[in-house]
């Protein structure tokens, strides 16, 4: 099988490393227009690279992976459903070209696969279960922020997609947190929004977030997304009449209260997690290469992908409404 991986910044190396890990046989080539960006993935991987989607087809793959910055995602998506390719994309954040993009991978029988990360958290896959089986009413409590100049630390945040007003740091976290909220707690009925711009950045669209939405089902959640936090955090806690989770966003940091010990008991999933340096705690390895893993699976007709961009449409047409919410 061959892989190209278009965008070859800190993701698209991500997705180099992993597929690798993945199956040794894969035969990789890389996409960038920067020539420092394609000199360092010969570098690290060995492979060969272009310019261009035209040049990198010219070894006919079979698969991209699409790693670029988000509003550049509909067309490079487009153009290789058009050469024949099934698609694995990082997050898109706005739904540009949707129906145009889910239409033709149909038509053409090809697999147009969407990353949404966290729920390949094995943490996550426990909490889904855990409310699952609750017989009582839920309710929970989230907090994610990390200042935003800290999310990559080699670059400016003013030349990062995430200080754009429309693909922002906030969005970001909503796109990538609401596909597994809405999986395990169901669609929200209603929310309410307070949102204020409470640092110096220099980004045009609010900082933080606070959100309480009431799910389908009954569910009550509290949410506070920002940019703002200068100690990365990732805090949730589930609580009913029956079930109590915590879970500080790290792979050894899940725990699950035993009412009749009076204690919380650490919930062990991993025997090892592999982390690259420079990434919060709560940051792995492990759940991006389980969803490449899916991706090639869906690819064989093995299984079905448990995010889907008709699915994510919906996500991103509530993200618009609460960003737009008391404006």
């Amino acid at each position: 099988m061959k892989v190209m991986v278009v965008g070859l910044g800190s993701m698209g190396r991500r997705r180099l490393r992993l597929l690798r890990a993945y199956d040794e046989s894969i035969e990789l080539v890389g996409v960038d227009k920067m020539p420092e960006r394609q000199k360092q993935a010969k570098d690290e991987f060995g492979i060969e690279t272009f310019e261009d989607i035209d040049g990198a087809c010219s070894v006919c793959p079979d698969a991209a992976f699409v790693s670029t910055s988000p509003l550049s995602h509909s067309a490079i998506i487009n153009e290789c459903l058009k050469k024949g390719l099934h698609v694995f994309t990082e997050i898109n954040l706005v739904e540009n070209g949707y129906d145009e993009n889910i239409a033709l991978a149909k038509e053409k029988g090809l697999v147009l696969f969407l990353s949404s990360t966290p729920m390949y958290r094995k943490e996550i896959e426990y909490i889904k279960k855990a409310v699952t089986k609750s017989k009582a009413g839920i309710s929970y409590v989230y907090h994610v922020g990390q200042y935003l100049p800290d999310w990559h630390p080699w670059e400016n945040y003013r030349n990062f997609f995430v200080g754009d007003a429309r693909t922002n740091g906030c969005r970001e976290i909503m796109a990538i947190e609401f596909p597994w909220i809405f999986d395990v707690f169901g669609l929200p009925e209603h929310w309410e929004v307070q949102k204020k711009k409470t640092t110096s950045l220099e980004i045009g669209y609010p900082d933080s977030f606070q959100i309480m939405i009431s799910h389908e089902g009954g569910t009550m959640g509290l949410i506070q997304f920002d940019v703002v936090s200068r100690k990365a955090v990732r805090n949730f806690e589930c609580m009913s009449e029956d079930l109590y989770i915590s879970w500080d966003g790290t792979p050894y940091g899940l725990c699950e209260y035993d009412p009749d010990k009076k204690e919380d008991v650490k919930i062990e999933l991993y025997e090892s997690v592999d982390k690259l340096s420079g990434y919060s705690a709560s940051i792995i390895e492990d759940a991006y290469l389980s969803e490449i893993t899916e991706f090639m699976s869906v690819i064989n007709g093995e299984t079905k992908a448990r995010h889907t961009f008709e699915a994510d449409r919906k996500i991103l047409s509530i993200i618009d409404a609460i960003e737009h919410q008391n404006s």
